[in-house]
């Protein structure tokens, strides 16, 4: 796998994990590719083999995806992993590796239970305009009534419907069916008025991601 592949694939990924994801990429046997990030960095060493008790490792033999979370014994940190391998000709070339500190949350219910002035309000998840981030919990924004939930933006995320909602920025996911404009904000930027006149920025680095999945 030659280096403007990497840059390729590292363009794909980094639109479709939170930035608290460490990314690795591997070909058939080492590591070629590493980005920690603040929350989980298991130090990986792009040049070495990759270790048989790995996602990444089993991911290539198996030639399918594979989640599973790690204790500390390979790395020394434990961490949760998705692996999935790059095919050719039916043969695994590679692997692109998310790894998380834990397991993505997963709740029973199609809503969020939020925290209101007096009270918990259990919202449907069409019902949510967006989500912000708000001193380490989520502010929701709903057509219901607004609250917080208790988990921060980035765990959320990951549990969140994929074809309601989306990452915007850094601080805001959108649910896409409550959005009424799209306007250019500044340089690759954008601003959202939402159905309920309320304004949602979409950053840069979001951007192109944002205009792929509305296709404009």
């Amino acid at each position: 796998m030659d280096q403007s592949t990497v840059s390729s694939i590292m363009n794909v990924v980094s639109e479709l994990f939170p930035q608290e994801t460490s990314i690795a990429i591997a070909d058939e046997k080492n590591w070629i590719y590493y980005q920690p990030s603040k929350q989980v960095d298991l130090k990986i060493q792009p040049g070495k083999k990759v270790d048989e008790d790995t996602v990444t490792f089993k991911a290539l033999a198996e030639q399918q995806r594979i989640s599973e979370y790690k204790d500390s014994h390979v790395f020394g940190t434990p961490y949760y992993g998705m692996s999935i391998p790059i095919l050719e000709d039916n043969e695994p070339r590679g692997a692109v590796t998310a790894i998380l500190p834990r397991e993505p949350l997963t709740f029973p219910t199609p809503f969020l239970t939020v925290k209101t002035t007096d009270r918990w309000l259990p919202i449907p998840y069409d019902k949510i305009t967006f989500l912000e981030a708000q001193n380490r919990k989520t502010h929701v924004q709903s057509k219901l009534g607004n609250g917080t939930h208790k988990f921060n933006l980035s765990e959320i995320e990951y549990f969140l419907p994929n074809d309601i909602f989306v990452r915007c920025h850094r601080s805001y996911i959108v649910n896409i069916h409550h959005i009424a404009e799209i306007h250019p904000d500044s340089h690759s930027t954008f601003l959202l008025i939402m159905n309920d006149k309320s304004k949602v920025p979409v950053s840069q680095s979001y951007a192109s991601y944002f205009r792929k999945l509305l296709c404009f």
